[in-house]
């Protein structure tokens, strides 16, 4: 059987004003809506959400009141499913909490409404994934002489290694912390890496920041000390345990309520704003090689909305390779060069493009050797038929998956083949950044979603 190989072009096609303007140095983004069906969480803000296995997780927020539903959206299938958070060891109404995903468990801290209920409670919840269901933390935390934290919220929290790492916080009346905790996610004890007492080390009270892990290092970035906005860069070195200050010239404005992901060597911002009432939709990539800020530009007519007390959640493999499944990207590449392959197609279209190959249309694509793929999100733009014979079948798209609940084909899908086509797919997805919720928000609405395909981001 032959081979079948990926490349990646690039094609600039001219107008009738001359050549397009030259990229910049990176290529520009695209970013799309996706739509979401009524069996959906409502749209919301302050929630948590993260990624695991090709699926993403949000819990809890708020929309008018506090919410307490917990949900899984599949990317590939475009599908919610929700899971229950009703059961004894499931956490009440949250917002502003933290939710990380560790060796099949999920980990959710803080975010407890503020009552004389929290001062005793450590608010620590975990998520079985395989048996999707909550389990108790008893057995497995310290003994409650232990020093442990209180309830907070709108900290961060990472994982570095074994360890959940706890920043900051605005702790009921004493406002924004700095205390510093560590979770040992093998033997469930806390120990305190910095607290209040220490003085300034680090970025001293912190609260409505973002942080990212990358190896060894976690990364924070901006945030409200007490009432007064941020927009400086710390490092944590989990080896020599010190905080140092990076230089950001270059970098946002100053920020709160936006999220960060951690993409390849780089760290991804988006959103937030100087207050509640100026939510923005900036991207920008800091390069922990280069130490350098850039802003990722997109395409024209493709910009998000603006958004603050947002989620962002990364899927793809070059997310990967900083968590705790190292093996994962090994497997990939041996799946790229001998496994059952799903054709990818990755355009960038300015608005609007009325077919294929027109003119001022800016194509990026990735696609095998035998060029054989749908594209239902392609049809829609250049008002090709998609149910023409030979461009549906075995060679469906990440994103005609996604969208098949837009159309209706006429030829047969291969209905016994769903299941396989879903894990195949979810394995070789390409790079998203999806951003999740956010306000401002719509009511009784569902939860809104964009997606953005990285390229050369």
């Amino acid at each position: 059987m032959q081979q079948k190989t990926f490349q990646t072009t690039s094609r600039r096609l001219t107008s009738q004003n001359g050549p397009v303007a030259a990229m910049s140095q990176r290529t520009p983004c695209l970013w799309t809506r996706l739509p979401q069906s009524s069996r959906s969480p409502c749209d919301r803000y302050k929630h948590a959400c993260c990624s695991h296995d090709g699926n993403v997780y949000v819990l809890g927020g708020r929309d008018n009141s506090g919410l307490r539903d917990f949900w899984r959206y599949s990317v590939v299938c475009n599908d919610w499913i929700e899971l229950n958070c009703t059961s004894e060891a499931a956490p009440e109404e949250l917002e502003e909490h933290s939710m990380v995903a560790h060796e099949g468990f999920l980990y959710v801290f803080g975010g407890i409404l503020d009552s004389a209920y929290t001062k005793w409670r450590c608010p620590l919840w975990m998520f079985d994934i395989a048996k999707q269901k909550w389990v108790h933390c008893q057995g497995k935390t310290s003994p409650p002489q232990a020093q442990m934290p209180t309830n907070r919220k709108a900290h961060s929290a990472v994982v570095v290694g074994s360890a959940m790492l706890v920043y900051g916080g605005f702790v009921d009346m004493k406002g924004s912390s700095q205390d510093f905790w560590s979770l040992d996610l093998d033997t469930m004890a806390w120990s305190l890496l910095i607290g209040s007492q220490q003085g300034s080390l680090g970025p001293g009270p912190r609260h409505s920041h973002s942080a990212v892990a990358n190896h060894s290092c976690m990364y924070l970035f901006g945030g409200l000390k007490g009432l007064r906005e941020q927009r400086d860069l710390w490092k944590w070195n989990s080896t020599s345990h010190t905080w140092s200050s990076l230089k950001n010239k270059s970098g946002p404005s100053r920020l709160m309520g936006h999220s960060a992901v951690s993409y390849k060597d780089s760290m991804l911002v988006f959103g937030g704003g100087e207050s509640q009432s100026s939510p923005k939709n900036g991207l920008w990539r800091y390069s922990f090689s280069t130490q350098s800020w850039g802003q990722v530009a997109t395409l024209p007519g493709s910009n998000p909305p603006d958004k603050i007390h947002h989620c962002c959640a990364g899927l793809g493999p070059s997310y990967k390779s900083n968590t705790s499944s190292p093996g994962y990207s090994s497997e990939l590449q041996q799946g790229l060069l001998g496994g059952k392959l799903r054709p990818f197609k990755n355009r960038c279209f300015p608005a609007p493009l009325t077919f294929l190959g027109s003119e001022g249309a800016i194509e990026l694509e990735t696609f095998s050797a035998d060029r054989c793929y749908a594209s239902q999100t392609l049809a829609q733009s250049s008002n090709l038929d998609h149910t023409t014979e030979g461009r549906t079948g075995s060679c469906l798209t990440f994103e005609n998956k996604a969208f098949r609940t837009q159309w209706s084909p006429t030829q047969e899908e291969v209905l016994d083949e769903e299941d396989e086509e879903d894990e195949d797919m979810a394995q070789h997805m390409p790079d998203l950044l999806l951003v999740l919720g956010g306000r401002p928000c719509t009511r009784h609405s569902p939860i809104s979603i964009w997606q953005m395909t990285l390229t050369d981001c």
